[in-house]
């Protein structure tokens, strides 16, 4: 599925099912903390939105990285790889790749591919040979990126709208209290009280989606920078032991 049309259809389905919920509120009993966050306004139904929306990332995000990171303990898995490039076994470290199925697999896959074409076509020169495996890295970097990185966006961009949607809300109850206060030259208790309510659950709710969205937009990035470092680290190893190999 596009990358578009996911979104858009995040968007509806969220929005569809805070409406429901928050029309929902509206019927139950006006002493309950439901009806009380019914009272915040129809502001309220987009900020319970965004937080479905951050919690859905949440959940895809949880969902890819654990896939990224393949099967088995990555650690022991790159000690294994160097363990078979040591020993010149390429067939054997492609094999360990293939099973793993992890980003790192498959960028470690491409530089022995490189490797391997290489020894092929009998290059020797080691410059040469480092040069087109660093290229390897990189092009399966390239590759294995977006899907690490997926979503990361549109998560700090939630939490920013989140917060600014709070804040719209929140304006919006204070219009409300100071109209009420100015109606009739004495205050209305019941609409000054409505207003600061309105106020006060917008405020909340756009703290909490911002609250959420920046701490697993935090969370996520440093995953993703761990596994390029787990990358960049291995890559370096094996690059350097084939290079100075004299044979594939």
């Amino acid at each position: 599925m596009k990358q578009g049309v996911f979104t858009a259809m995040l968007i509806v389905v969220t929005y569809a099912v805070s409406l429901g919920f928050y029309m929902w509120m509206g019927t139950t009993p006006a002493d309950s903390m439901f009806h009380a966050v019914y009272k915040g306004g129809p502001v309220v139904s987009v900020l319970m939105a965004l937080i479905l929306m951050v919690i859905a990332y949440i959940v895809e995000r949880v969902i890819a990285l654990n896939k990224a990171s393949g099967k088995g303990n990555i650690a022991e898995f790159v000690r294994s790889l160097k363990s078979d490039v040591d020993a010149g076994e390429i067939e054997s470290a492609i094999a360990k790749c293939d099973d793993h199925q992890s980003s790192l697999a498959a960028v470690m896959r491409a530089v022995f591919e490189r490797y391997r074409s290489l020894s092929e076509h009998n290059i020797t020169d080691r410059e040469k040979k480092i040069s087109e495996m660093e290229k390897a890295v990189e092009e399966a970097t390239i590759m294995e990126m977006p899907l690490l990185e997926k979503n990361l966006v549109s998560i700090s961009t939630i939490a920013s709208i989140s917060t600014m949607v709070g804040l719209l809300g929140t304006t919006m109850g204070m219009i409300r209290a100071f109209t009420a206060m100015a109606t009739s030259g004495a205050p209305d208790a019941v609409q000054l009280s409505l207003g600061i309510s309105e106020a006060l659950f917008n405020t909340a709710l756009g703290i909490l989606g911002g609250i959420m969205g920046i701490v697993t937009y935090n969370l996520f990035t440093s995953k993703v920078d761990r596994f390029t470092y787990m990358i960049d680290e291995a890559a370096f190893y094996i690059i350097q032991t084939l290079g100075s190999s004299k044979s594939g």
